[in-house]
Order: structure tokens, then C-alpha cells, then sequence
């Protein structure tokens, strides 16, 4: 401290040196140099003795001897075999074990597995799924309704596209086919060659005519017949319609049945000019049909007609299945002599749909589309009965619908 308060003196003697006569001036400065040099001897003088000390701490700390600690007070249970950590360890465990709740348990129980992956937001909020199943005993297969000239129905078809005739029979759909009895069997999308086609689809009490797709397990369509028909038509007569295996139709002593999976006007309707020269073509061929007795058409005709047909419609104008495009398409066709059956009998009824997409539970949130249909010649509209969906049917995108007509 003395050798700061030296210093500081100098520093300000020094400073004073702007005020002091030249002849001072000397002196001052003198005397501060002189103070430096000794404040500098101490300091190395201090430093020294520091070093030297720190070799004796040293030297010191090594040579001493270890401390000796108390020796532990053991327990009568340490004695025994068991540590007093131990003990502390099991006391611990048993109450923690004493306050676990079911769920604590489940939780133990699955840390011995594989981690689970974290839950998205539609799985912690329990989100409905899509049913696979059927329950066939809660489903009335019976028509009570007359038709408007007050007959029962003596006609009774049923339409379904399956997606997949094997994936059909696998989901148990040909059961449900049985167990509806249905005089008249019309299947779309069945997507199997002829030639691969399994025994256990063909049903006994039936006649069976099937035509597929030159692309192999593409489109196909398949009819069902109880009583057999007076003539069975392939497709529309055109090869590039035909090639790819989408019609059906039987004649039968008073009326026409035309079984049909029309074609999709594709992702960003690339398909969209294949799809509209296919609703010219076969408006004319049904047209020649009509011409001779009353036609009966049914199948998927990938069209929601109305925007009530579908869940969403103002956020579906611009994609395949309800452009203005083919929905006109649809009404050239009413327009020319033609009754959605269904709107006939249930023009106001919303939510009634045959198709739901398999992404995002949309079936079991009814989020879907009535592309399917049974479209009668106006002449034979007051002989049908009823208009059914099936909706709780399930093993395909689509479900069946079914037609109860006195012919």
C-alpha cells in the first residue's frame, strides 16, 4: 500500500509540473523517478518471497499423512447381510410402488417394449376409423313400399362396385350378396382377369357373365343373373370404349338392365375429353335400347350430380367427379328421357352417399359422394318402389345400392 501511495504522490507531482518554474520542474521530476525504481525494488522483492512460499506449501501438503475417518456404526441388518443403502432403496421402492396408480402400471408395463410413436392430434382426439365389417343381421332385406300404382316389387337388383372382386370375397362381400337375394347381381371395378377369376365367386342360383380389361386387373364388370337373360350385350361396340372391359347389358322380356363403370375424368382431368366423348356415346347407345323397351342403368357413374350428392362441393368444382363439365353430362342424359330414381323418391335427403374416399377416416365422418346410381327410362318411373342405400355395408370404397321395381 505505501508503495501505491508512493506512486500516486509521483503521478501527482507530475502532474503539477505545468505550474511549477522550469528550474522545480527538474526536481519534481528527479524525485518521481526515484520513487519508481523503489516501488519496483519492493514489488520483485514480494514476488519472490511469494514463489518461495509456494514451494514450502508443497513440499509440505505431499509429506503429510492421510486423515482417518471415523469408522461406520453398522446396523444389526448389516450385520445380517444388508446394507444400510439397501435398506434406504427397498423403503423407497415400496412407496413409490404403494402410490402408483393403473395407469402408472401400464405405463411400467410398456417401457419393457418397444417405445410407442407419439400420438398425432386426430389419435389423442380418438378419431373415428372406417368399419371392414358388416353386422348383417341389423339389415332389413325386405321392401314393404308399393310404387305408385300401389304394386309390390317383384324385381329386385342390386349394384356395387367392390373395388376388387377378390378383395370383395376376402372382406366376406359375397356373404352379404347371398344374404340379399337379389334377382339381378350388377358389380363394377371387379379388376380380374377372366381367366383368374376364383371358384368361390360364383353363387349358386346364378347365371354369371363377366368381361374384363386388356389391362389386366383394370375396370371389369360383372352381372348376375337368377332367371337368364334373352340376350347379354358387350360394351358399346366402340374398341376404345370396349378395351377396357366397362359394360354389361342383359335383355330380358320387358326392359333393359345395363350394368356400368364409367370412366374417371382423372387427377387434373387428364381424362377429362375421354370421359365427355363417353357420355355422347353412350347416351346414344342407351337411346337405341330405349328405343325397343325400357332401359334400366346402373353402376358407378363418377359424378355427383347435385351439389346436395356430395359433402364438399364448393371445394371440389375444379376436380374429377363434379366438374360443370360432367355434371352436365349428367343432366343431358336425364334430359333425354331418364330418372335418378333415388332424387325421385328423396329429393331434399343430404348425407346419402355410396362413395368415401380411404384416406382420413372419411366413412366413418360420412365425408362422401352418391356417384352410384339406378337411372330408369321415364316410361317405367312410377313402377319403382324403392331406392336404397346401403351404407352399412361395408369391404369396398363404395357401398350397394338397390333397386325394388315392379316389372
Amino acid at each position: 500500500m505505501r508503495s501505491v501511495a508512493r506512486l500516486a504522490f509521483g503521478l501527482i507531482g507530475l502532474g503539477r509540473i505545468a505550474t511549477q518554474r522550469e528550474g522545480q520542474n527538474y526536481a519534481v521530476v528527479y524525485s518521481t523517478v526515484t520513487l519508481n525504481r523503489q516501488f519496483l525494488r519492493l514489488s520483485s522483492q514480494k514476488l519472490f518471497l511469494s514463489f518461495i512460499n509456494l514451494r514450502l506449501f508443497k513440499h509440505v501438503t505431499a509429506n503429510m499423512p492421510p486423515k482417518r475417518r471415523a469408522p461406520r456404526k453398522v446396523s444389526r441388518k448389516a450385520e445380517a447381510g444388508t446394507s444400510q443403502e439397501d435398506e434406504i432403496q427397498t423403503k423407497t421402492a415400496a412407496k413409490s410402488a404403494s402410490k402408483k396408480t393403473k395407469r402408472n402400471v401400464d405405463e411400467e408395463e410398456a417401457s419393457n417394449h418397444e417405445p410407442a410413436p407419439k400420438k398425432t392430434k386426430l389419435e389423442q382426439k380418438k378419431a373415428p376409423m372406417n368399419k371392414t365389417e358388416s353386422n348383417l343381421n341389423n339389415i332389413d332385406f325386405d321392401c314393404p313400399k308399393l310404387n305408385a300404382n300401389g304394386d309390390k316389387f317383384n324385381v329386385k337388383i342390386c349394384s356395387w362396385n367392390v373395388s376388387g372382386v377378390r378383395a370383395c370375397l376376402k372382406k366376406n362381400g359375397f356373404e352379404y350378396l347371398l344374404k340379399e337375394n337379389a334377382d339381378i347381381i350388377a358389380l363394377q371395378e371387379t379388376k380380374c382377369d377372366k381367366d383368374k377369376l376364383p371358384d368361390e365367386i360364383k353363387l349358386p342360383g346364378y347365371h354369371e357373365y363377366f368381361i374384363d380389361s386388356k389391362k389386366s386387373g383394370y375396370c371389369g364388370v360383372a352381372l348376375y343373373s337368377k332367371k337368364e337373360p334373352l340376350d347379354i350385350i358387350y360394351g358399346l361396340n366402340i374398341p376404345k370404349h370396349d378395351d377396357e372391359g366397362r359394360m354389361i347389358t342383359a335383355e330380358y322380356e320387358n326392359f333393359f338392365v345395363v350394368c356400368v363403370y364409367v370412366p374417371n375424368a382423372g387427377k387434373n382431368l387428364v381424362t377429362l375429353p375421354k370421359r365427355l366423348q363417353w357420355n355422347e356415346d353412350f347416351k346414344k347407345f342407351i337411346q337405341k335400347l330405349d328405343a325397343k323397351k325400357p332401359v334400366i342403368v346402373c353402376g358407378d357413374m363418377n359424378v355427383a350430380h347435385n351439389e346436395i350428392d356430395l359433402k364438399n362441393p364448393t371445394t371440389n368444382t375444379k376436380n374429377a367427379g363434379f366438374t360443370k363439365e360432367e355434371r352436365q353430362g349428367m343432366t343431358d342424359f336425364l334430359d333425354a328421357g331418364y330418372v335418378d330414381t333415388f332424387r325421385q323418391l328423396y329429393p331434399d335427403k343430404t348425407d346419402a352417399y355410396t362413395f368415401w374416399a380411404y384416406f382420413n377416416n372419411s366413412r366413418s365422418k360420412n365425408i362422401g359422394w352418391r356417384i352410384d346410381y339406378f337411372l330408369v327410362s321415364k316410361t317405367i318411373k312410377d313402377n319403382v318402389c324403392d331406392s336404397v342405400i346401403r351404407d352399412q355395408i361395408f369391404g369396398s370404397d363404395h357401398c350397394p345400392i338397390i333397386l325394388y321395381a315392379n316389372l
